[in-house]
């Protein structure tokens, strides 16, 4: 709760706490504080146990952190039921957009990466998607696409 607090915002703190309170009252609300603190830790376990007691022994393996959505996704992403860790694996990015970039500029991509491609499943050749224009005669005017307008 306090990780992100520095040595110098305690100190700030404590000087306030000892101003507003004074000095001969701050230990009684320090305990109030600790007090109130420690019955509503108590509330909300007892209240978390009687709810595990009433989902019966079929849920006995649930836990709270388990509803918050990024904990959700995580524990279901890390489950290999699926076989996402052998896709994820499979799928190299950083691979893919060179190969892409490599198409779109003209170049011959790495014959490394394309057999790597090849053997990682992709179907068939590589496509060339770079569009190479036919020199134009003297007077003729260049093709007019309708879908780039």
């Amino acid at each position: 709760m306090f990780n992100d607090i520095g040595a110098l915002e305690l100190v700030t703190l404590i000087v306030l706490a000892v101003l507003v309170f004074g000095p001969d009252k701050l230990p009684k609300v320090i305990q109030d504080v600790t007090r109130t603190i420690r019955k509503i830790r108590e509330f909300s376990d007892s209240a978390k146990q009687d709810i595990r007691n009433e989902l019966g022994p079929e849920f006995k393996d649930f836990e709270f952190e388990d509803l918050n959505p990024k904990t959700f996704i995580r524990k279901q992403l890390d489950n290999d039921d699926l076989g996402l860790k052998e896709m994820r694996s499979s799928f190299d990015l950083k691979k893919e957009m060179a190969e892409l970039t490599d198409a779109v500029q003209g170049r011959e991509s790495e014959p490394s990466s394309a057999a790597a491609a090849s053997t990682s499943g992709s179907s068939g050749g590589s496509v060339d998607m770079s569009k190479k224009r036919a020199a134009l005669e003297k007077d003729e005017r260049p093709p007019y696409d309708a879908d780039a307008t």
